[in-house]
C-alpha cells in the first residue's frame, strides 16, 4: 500500500464515522460540528484526487458558508423545550430502519451488474480548462445558474427567518 492509499483509508474512515455521528448525536450543535468534520474529510478526498479547486470550494462554500450558517441558525433559534429531555427515538424507528435496509438492498441490486466500477476514466485532453468549464456551467443560462440562485435565495430566507425567530418579542 502506498502512503496515499493509507491516508485515503484513514480519511475515509474518519469521514464515515463523523457522518454517522451527524445523524446519531442528540445535540444539534454537536451534529453541526460533526457535519463540518464530514465536509472537511470530503475536501481532503478531493485533494487526494488532485482536484484542488473542488477542495477549496468545498472548504469555502460548504464549511465556510453553509455549515456556519446552519450553526448560527441553530444557535439563534435554539430553545430548551420539554422535547429535548425526552427519548431520542420514537416508537416507529423500526419503519425508518426497514426503509433504509430496503433502499440499500435495492441500490446494491441495481449496481451489481453496472460496468462503471471496472471502467477507467478517459484521459483529459491537453489544454482542457476544467475551471473555465465549471464556471461556464454555473453561470450559463443553459447550465446551473437557476438552481444556484434558488439555493442562495433559500439560504438567505433561512437566515432571515432565524434572525426573526431569535428576536421575536413574545
Amino acid at each position: 500500500m502506498t502512503a496515499e492509499q493509507i491516508i485515503f483509508l484513514i480519511v475515509g474512515a474518519v469521514t464515515l464515522l463523523s457522518a454517522v455521528l451527524v445523524v446519531t448525536v442528540r445535540d444539534l450543535v454537536h451534529a453541526a460540528l460533526w457535519l463540518v468534520a464530514t465536509l472537511f474529510g470530503v475536501a481532503i478526498v478531493y485533494t487526494l484526487l488532485n482536484a484542488g479547486f473542488l477542495a477549496v470550494v468545498q472548504v469555502v462554500v460548504y464549511i465556510g458558508a453553509i455549515a456556519i450558517l446552519f450553526i448560527f441558525a441553530v444557535m439563534l433559534t435554539r430553545r430548551q423545550t420539554a422535547a429535548d429531555t425526552g427519548a431520542a427515538l420514537n416508537k416507529n424507528w423500526w419503519a425508518g430502519a426497514l426503509m433504509s435496509v430496503l433502499t440499500f438492498a435495492g441500490l446494491a441490486y441495481l449496481l451489481q451488474s453496472w460496468s462503471g466500477f471496472s471502467k477507467q476514466a478517459s484521459a483529459i485532453p491537453s489544454g482542457f480548462d476544467a475551471i473555465n468549464e465549471l464556471g461556464g456551467a454555473l453561470t450559463s443560462p443553459a447550465g446551473y445558474v437557476l438552481p444556484f440562485e434558488v439555493a442562495s435565495v433559500l439560504l438567505l430566507a433561512a437566515l432571515v427567518g432565524a434572525v426573526y425567530l431569535a428576536f421575536n418579542k413574545k
